[in-house]
């Protein structure tokens, strides 16, 4: 089993296995047959004035990335988003829209799941 992330304009895939939207809003443009989505867990996403102070700027992310981590530590859909995983029986992958991967919630919760944060 792996675990990744992926971003929604990206075509999907068979190895993307059960793919899960983790964002609050649907990503603009795409319908939900091309987003190929399994699960929209909406609320383990980034507060929305999380989001809106965060305003996807790398000079912030760090700050973000430590917030983002303190509100899944509290986030009771957590439990939503665990269960999905360890009932897989092959790949998951953390579809988001945002541009910059490297920078995006996807990836701090794709850390946070492997406890880095």
């Amino acid at each position: 089993m792996k675990l990744q992330i992926k971003r929604a304009y990206e075509k999907a895939t068979e190895d993307d296995g059960i793919r899960i939207l983790v964002d609050r809003i649907w990503p603009r443009g795409i319908s939900k047959e091309k987003a190929a989505i399994d699960h929209w867990i909406k609320d383990i996403a980034p507060t929305a004035e999380l989001r809106k102070w965060y305003g996807h700027d790398p000079e912030k992310y760090q700050e973000f990335r430590e917030r983002y981590c303190k509100e899944l530590d509290e986030n009771t859909h957590v439990g939503e988003l665990m269960d999905i995983i360890s009932e897989s029986h092959g790949n998951v992958t953390l579809v988001f829209a945002a541009k910059d991967e490297e920078h995006s919630n996807a990836k701090v919760l794709l850390d946070w799941l492997g406890s880095k944060c």
